[in-house]
């Protein structure tokens, strides 16, 4: 019992590295793309062929593949049937760090029910392999010819290259890896690094304005009619007509993110609401994406009459009626001056627009180094003991990219670099580290979900141009049971910039498209449409292959970051806090200042308060003068290093059990009733509190109003009558006098002080407010 109670301090800090980036032994040839990461060896055997092979069979027909050996490592080829000049052009990737051999063994085999035959091999002395860097030409293959285990050459030949390099090898992605030995075939994909580009998103904009000559199926009511649009899985429609004729009139704008190639089809139903849950389909039309005009700016659009097509049911079957003469009036257009958010606004790696003509010069380069990972947790149970297969995925704008996997490792390597182009410094780059559960192949993995092991965040306005950040960043966890620090990883981070004047520029820019301040959308709309965005890209890349899959793109995309948490409440609370304490720090530094707790620093701010009175052009050099040598004197405390997950700051480490339960449930909840009537009471009471607050404020703001409105007569009579004589006695009196004798009025000595309040202050807290007329 006494040891839970001294738990042991988990160290969530960053950690500066100094890793051997792009370092390889004297005298070989250093490679510039990948100088962010540490040179990886691996010996490289590419099986491109086989001519003439002697069939071993009693039937006289051969059915060859390759086996590739060295020590204990063993790759094969897919088979061939009854083929003698086989073509497979697979690539087998062995670690240099765990060559157990000095020899490498090609080896063609016959495949047979029984036992395989063997037909030849080529054998290839390690020191004797040539060294191949990018960007070197890729080695030719050349033809080898058999030979038994004896030495003895037998019939056939086979196309071969054997090179030792490095991961920045083009081959490197797409080789079969000696570490995913235990790998069955259809796993494999799953395990391959791969970079993605999201579908290319734009706002649909329908501007639904009329229709005409409706024939509503009840002609003896009058018609309730609305539009409803639906585009794939969004839907939307509009209000009920008020015009209840049978020609509606709406102009109600319905706003949809549409992906390109543009697969599925707007469709438009008229429908008539005949009762609560009973809707009536009067007419339907359906417009092609591909021919939808794109704007780039906030230009009108002419306007296009569309027929409605009234469709029938007869026997079952659908079909068109063909004499119908209703139509709706529509603008529909693609707008392209927009940037459709898919992430939330906080951490957007990407502010351009969605049409290319009005994307702007990039202004750098971003290269990041995903070297290793250290101490992570086991995630899963195989063969009854702890293992993990992790990987890495990156996301900068409209490029992902995911890491190899590495197989069975708390400890892994991947030591990949990816390059990203820039346009805005502000913005974030997320990595994300996950645990692979579909090594068995997509049909086996029987709905199995990757875990999360953690997740980072890269500012690159936080970032000094041209300097090469090493840090070894913690992996955080929120679960249930608190927060947990599943790890550390590695990363080398390089913000290039091609032009400083640019990014300087950039900051006098505004954040976002010209569209979104001249032709704005709501806050309800911008939050629909990012949730269709994000819909959209998670199953485009869940299609990929390896796929990233649903819960990979929702966490990287922070899905569920507005869903509603005890926690991240308090934490911005406590961030408020911090704005203002500087402010409150002031105001109590005046405070003292006023009661000479330091009759010295009172003296001198009189001295400057005198200065300032007789020359008041001074007033705001002095201010500007005062804030630059601040931020001069902060320099030497600047930054060095990169932000990263502050658990003290998301109030992480302090969270009650009961809260991170909250904030882990579904929604709707699926708690029992109890515990969800726990949870109402208390959110009842912090709301009462706010309320509180705010009902303050309102009262404040209203005795404010009431100074004029004559409410009270006695109370306006007596701040009118002030107002007159304080006009007259301004006009008469100079400025800098009223200044003066203010100021040595608000400085002056205790010893003509009293503690009751002001006369000032007892009026106005004497001033009628509207919370007499609250129920």
């Amino acid at each position: 019992m006494m040891q839970r109670q001294f738990r042991p301090e988990v160290e969530y800090s960053l950690k500066a590295t100094s890793p051997h980036l792009g370092g390889a032994a004297a005298g070989d040839k250093l490679t510039t793309t990948y100088d962010l990461v540490e040179q990886m060896q691996y010996l490289y055997v590419r099986v491109v062929k086989a001519k003439e092979l002697p069939s071993k069979d009693i039937t006289g027909s051969c059915d060859p593949y390759v086996e590739v050996k060295l020590g204990n490592y063993k790759g094969t080829t897919r088979h061939f049937e009854k083929k003698t000049n086989p073509e497979w052009n697979q690539v087998f990737a062995f670690s240099k760090e765990r060559l157990q051999a000095s020899v490498v063994e090609i080896i063609v085999k016959d495949k047979d029910f029984v036992k395989d035959d063997y037909i030849g091999r080529v054998l290839f002395d390690l020191n004797e392999v040539p060294k191949r860097v990018p960007p070197d030409s890729p080695l030719a293959p050349q033809w080898y010819r058999l030979e038994e285990r004896n030495g003895h050459k037998v019939k056939g030949e086979l196309m071969l290259a054997v090179w030792m390099g490095t991961q920045a090898d083009e081959a490197f992605p797409e080789a079969w890896h000696s570490d995913a030995a235990s790998i069955p075939g259809d796993g494999l994909a799953s395990i391959r690094s791969k970079v993605y580009l999201t579908p290319k998103l734009w706002y649909l904009r329908v501007n639904v304005i009329e229709a005409q000559d409706l024939i509503p199926n009840d002609k003896t009511r009058f018609p309730e009619v609305y539009v409803k649009a639906m585009l794939g899985s969004q839907a939307i429609r509009t209000r009920v007509s008020q015009s209840r004729t049978p020609n509606p009139m709406w102009n109600e704008d319905l706003m949809f993110v549409a992906a390109e190639p543009f697969e599925e089809h707007l469709i438009l139903s008229v429908e008539d609401r005949i009762a609560p849950g009973k809707d009536d389909v009067i007419g339907r039309t359906v417009i092609s994406l591909q021919h939808v005009a794109r704007r780039m700016d906030y230009r009108s659009l002419n306007s296009q009459w569309y027929n409605l097509e009234k469709h029938v049911i007869i026997d079952g079957e659908q079909k068109k009626e063909t004499k119908f003469s209703s139509r709706i009036h529509l603008r529909v257009c693609l707008e392209g001056g927009y940037h459709v958010l898919d992430e939330s606004t906080h951490y957007s790696s990407d502010l351009r627009p969605t049409a290319k003509q009005l994307w702007k010069q990039n202004i750098g380069v971003l290269e990041l180094g995903i070297l290793t990972a250290q101490g992570l947790l086991p995630m899963k149970t195989k063969d009854g003991r702890g293992t993990t297969d992790p990987y890495c995925v990156a996301k900068y704008g409209q490029k992902w990219v995911r890491t190899r996997t590495i197989i069975d490792s708390f400890t892994p390597k991947w030591n990949e670099q990816y390059t990203w182009e820039v346009h805005d410094p502000c913005t974030v780059i997320t990595i994300g580290v996950f645990d692979n559960c579909h090594l068995n192949g997509g049909e086996k993995a029987n709905g199995a979900r990757d875990t999360r092991i953690g997740k980072v965040r890269i500012r690159l306005s936080t970032l000094e141009t041209d300097r090469v950040y090493t840090h070894s960043y913690p992996l955080i966890v929120l679960t249930p049971g608190g927060v947990k620090k599943m790890g550390e990883v590695q990363l080398a981070v390089r913000f290039t910039c091609s032009s400083l004047l640019n990014m300087m520029h950039l900051y006098s820019q505004p954040l976002l498209p010209k569209m979104h301040y001249v032709y704005p959308l709501s806050v309800i709309q911008v939050d629909n449409l990012r949730r269709q965005a994000t819909n959209i890209v998670s199953t485009r890349l869940s299609r990929a292959e390896p796929p990233l899959r649903k819960e990979i793109v929702e966490y990287m995309l922070d899905v569920d970051s507005h869903m509603w948490s005890m926690r991240k409440s308090k934490a911005n609370f406590f961030r408020i806090m911090g704005v203002l304490s500087p402010l409150i720090a002031v105001a109590r530094w005046f405070d003292q200042i006023c009661h000479w707790r330091n009759p010295l620093t009172t003296i001198l701010i009189h001295i400057l308060f005198v200065i300032l009175v007789l020359y008041p052009e001074l007033i705001l050099p002095t201010i500007f003068l005062y804030l630059f040598l601040i931020g001069v004197w902060y320099y030497r405390w600047r930054p060095r290093q990169p932000p990263h997950m502050d658990t003290r700051l998301s109030h992480a480490e302090n969270a009650h059990p009961d809260e991170l339960d909250e904030e882990f449930d579904t929604f709707p909840t699926s708690r029992a009733p109890d515990i969800v009537r726990m949870r109402y009471d208390r959110l009842r009471s912090v709301a009462g509190r706010i309320q509180t607050v705010v009902g303050d404020l309102a009262t404040q703001g209203e005795r404010l109003q009431s100074l004029l409105s004559w409410r009270d007569p006695r109370a306006t009579a007596l701040f009118v009558t002030f107002c007159f004589m304080a006009a007259i006695v301004l006009y008469v009196t100079p400025f800098r006098v009223v200044v003066f004798l203010a100021g040595l009025y608000t400085l002056r000595h205790p010893r003509f002080r009293h503690k009751m309040p002001s006369v000032p202050l007892n009026f106005f807290r004497r001033l009628p407010a509207r919370t007499d007329s609250m129920l």
